[in-house]
């Protein structure tokens, strides 16, 4: 007597699901010396619904968070004749040696529009500048036509590369400013 094994074929397949609803993972990176920056970064991407530990100040940015996320939001407020705020020349170093070909960006910038009016948002044309040759997809441009300055580097055709914020100047406008801010990037990641 002996023992019978009975096998079933097995037959193994790829099947690939396109998931229409999928959400971007987002993480959220600011330069802050005053807090203003920090503060306006934790407003946006609450409206992101991003979660607070996806919300980093720029000096913890490694490549590998970076790698972490499919949707880079990066904050900078502007200094002096138009610099970075300090954090941001070591982000940009990281950045610079990552793949950000199959990402989105969006940038946001403050400034003083009155006493900086010259260089209004100059941090954040700065950030873009670095990045926008590194293949990335840059999303959130905003119209610089209901803005008061004479110049800034963050303008390009009438269009600022990210979102403007004076929330010393015009403070009245932020809410309304990044409210439709943020419809314009979820519409553009959906």
């Amino acid at each position: 007597m002996g023992i019978s094994y009975f096998f079933k074929p097995l037959y193994l397949c790829s099947v690939t699901f396109k998931n229409e609803s999928k959400m971007n993972k987002i993480g959220v990176f600011y330069g802050s010396t005053t807090g203003t920056t920090e503060d306006l970064a934790r407003r946006i991407a609450e409206k992101l619904d991003v979660p607070s530990a996806h919300i980093y100040d720029v000096s913890k940015l490694t490549e590998a968070l970076v790698g972490e996320y499919d949707v880079l939001v990066l904050g900078s407020s502007t200094w002096g004749a138009g610099e970075l705020q300090d954090d941001w020349y070591d982000g940009i170093k990281v950045l610079k040696k990552c793949d950000l070909s199959h990402k989105y960006v969006a940038l946001f910038g403050c400034g003083d529009s009155e006493s900086y009016c010259d260089t209004f948002c100059d941090g954040m044309g700065i950030i873009y500048e670095d990045i926008k040759d590194s293949g990335c997809t840059t999303v959130g441009k905003v119209s610089a036509k209901d803005y008061s300055f004479s110049s800034s580097i963050a303008v390009i055709d009438g269009m600022f590369v990210g979102l403007a914020l004076d929330d010393i100047n015009e403070s009245d406008k932020t809410e309304e400013r990044i409210d439709a801010w943020v419809s314009d990037i979820k519409n553009h990641l959906a």
